[in-house]
């Protein structure tokens, strides 16, 4: 292999990518650090007018970007979109299945049984739904790479953060098991733990609380950005990641590997 033919395998140049929960933090971070490597991003969200922006933003820099308004739990229209994305672009090799949401609740509260149904339909079953309507196109790409987001909250657990911990315990059970069931066909299904990231998700928190958690719980005594996050999702996009497959990454600063 020479010099050019190894540089393709570490590009994702003219791959076409489909990014949920793609308005804001890591979502955002993905799809942009994805177009600006040169691949066509379907951007895709709950909130429409934010995905607009970031598909905006794309397109003012250079890059190729169109946005949908998607809500992962809603089947009819994750079909709808990814039909509409993959007809656009024509074809799909990338999916990074990054929408998600938090809710924090006691076990005992009244409202958890709301709670845990909107979390395991936008978290684990949205996943599973994207991939699902998403498959028949990744089948005819050269190298399909599906990416999905959990968190250190599907390694440990938090109190309070049952419903959100098993939702994205699933997403790694199912990343696992499409690896396996996916692997004959040649794509690649694997899974990022972020632990604790800058994001809308954790801009409530005071900076002292933060700064007081991630001294005591993270090697690297800090936040991490959604940018360091986004790096090593694309890394995972490439054609050149092509026998990584069913793994489980934490991307969280040393949280798992320190005891508290």
């Amino acid at each position: 292999m020479d010099t050019q033919e190894m540089m393709t395998l570490r590009s994702v140049s003219g791959r076409i990518a489909l990014v949920t929960g793609a308005a804001s933090g890591m979502g955002r971070a993905t799809a942009k650090l994805l177009a600006a490597m040169g691949a066509k991003v379907a951007v895709t969200d709950f909130n429409g007018l934010g995905a607009e922006e970031v598909a905006q933003d794309i397109v003012r820099r250079g890059g190729f970007a169109k946005a949908w308004e998607l809500d992962v739990a809603d089947q009819e229209r994750v079909m709808t979109v990814v039909a509409e994305a993959a007809g656009e672009f024509g074809g799909l090799d990338i999916v990074v299945n990054n929408a998600g949401i938090s809710n924090a609740l006691a076990f005992d509260d009244p409202r958890y049984e709301v709670a845990w149904q909107r979390l395991i339909a936008v978290i684990l079953t949205g996943t599973q739904q994207v991939t699902r309507a998403a498959l028949p196109h990744l089948k005819r790409s050269s190298a399909a790479r599906v990416v999905n987001i959990a968190s250190t909250e599907a390694l440990g657990a938090t109190a309070g953060h049952s419903g959100y911990s098993a939702a994205k315990a699933g997403v790694a059970g199912l990343t696992r098991s499409l690896a396996v069931e996916f692997g004959r066909l040649g794509i690649t299904v694997n899974c990022i733990c972020p632990g604790p990231i800058n994001t809308g998700m954790t801009a409530a928190i005071p900076d002292e609380a933060k700064a007081i958690f991630a001294k005591r719980r993270t090697a690297m005594n800090r936040y991490g950005e959604p940018e360091e996050v986004a790096q090593i999702i694309v890394s995972l996009c490439l054609p050149a990641a092509s026998y990584i497959t069913g793994a489980v990454i934490p991307v969280d600063g040393g949280l798992m590997a320190r005891n508290a």
